[in-house]
């Protein structure tokens, strides 16, 4: 006869890494919570408000739209580098090119290199006198130089293709691993039948990595709404409001203004947003029964 476990044994086993995930994640979440009922500066008395620090997020223009550039960011950190990896990872996929693991870890370097520094390094390249416009003003095209983290209309894409960058080399590692997995004799009959580069990869390629894809956009997604060294060293959320996001309002109410319950209320919100876009991905990503 077979024996019978105990029903809390498995717990027993997940024990351990359930009480460090409630003590670094779960509590000071919900302290979190907690803290965007009140109204405290950080150190004096605190008074509760229930949700008025969330009905400010709606009635500030300003919270709006740093909310706004959030999602304007994740056109530049997760769509723009999921575009690029497809396609790079196909070609090569196809290709077959030569120092395929050099590429990789080459393409890979921007995520390893933390992101002050790679703030720092393009703040140089979009500086008035940077290397960017010099090389436009070699090559006659003087009149589209810049100030590339002063001007009020190309600061915020100038911040987001520096994010393009960071993230394309993720995206395209994944999907070349997803891509290495599917078996040479689906192409081969493709091929068989007439199938053009693109039929293949609109009908073969693209749905066999649909599980990476939804882990690209997960990681990449959550790194555009979470953006705050890259803004804060680059544009300081300048000029005006242009840049200003969620994390760095996050800093700019806690720290500088004495606003911690705005500022969690800010935080609290951006986790929600953060979930209920990755658990659309996700439930996209899923395989189809």
């Amino acid at each position: 006869m077979k024996r019978r476990h105990p029903w809390y044994r498995p717990w027993l086993y997940l024990a351990p890494a359930l009480l460090v995930y409630g003590a670094f994640l779960l509590f000071p979440l919900l302290r979190s919570a907690q803290f965007s009922l009140f109204a405290w500066d950080g150190l004096g008395a605190s008074e509760f408000v229930g949700l008025a620090n969330y009905a400010d997020l709606l009635a500030d223009p300003d919270l709006r739209a740093a909310f706004g550039h959030a999602l304007v960011l994740i056109a530049f950190f997760a769509l723009l580098p999921l575009v690029l990896g497809l396609v790079t990872a196909a070609v090569l996929r196809r290709g077959r090119v030569r120092g395929l693991s050099l590429f990789r870890t080459v393409v890979f370097v921007p995520q390893v290199i933390a992101m002050v520094v790679v703030a720092v390094a393009w703040r140089q390249i979009y500086a008035p006198d940077g290397p960017l416009n010099r090389v436009l003003d070699a090559v006659g095209l003087d009149a589209l130089t810049r100030a590339w983290l002063g001007d009020y209309t190309w600061t915020l894409p100038a911040v987001g293709l520096v994010g393009t960058w960071v993230q394309t080399g993720l995206v395209t590692v994944l999907l070349l691993a997803g891509m290495s997995r599917v078996p040479n004799e689906l192409y081969e009959a493709a091929r068989l039948d007439g199938a053009s580069a693109v039929r293949e990869f609109v009908a073969i390629t693209l749905p066999s990595v649909r599980g990476e894809i939804a882990v690209a956009l997960t990681l990449t997604i959550v790194a555009a709404l979470k953006t705050f060294d890259l803004v804060y060293v680059t544009t300081s959320g300048g000029p005006g409001n242009s840049t200003t996001v969620p994390a760095y309002e996050v800093f700019q109410r806690a720290f500088r203004t004495g606003e911690v319950g705005s500022a969690a209320a800010i935080a609290v919100t951006l986790t929600a947003l953060v979930f209920a876009i990755n658990l659309v991905v996700n439930r996209i990503g899923r395989e189809p029964q």
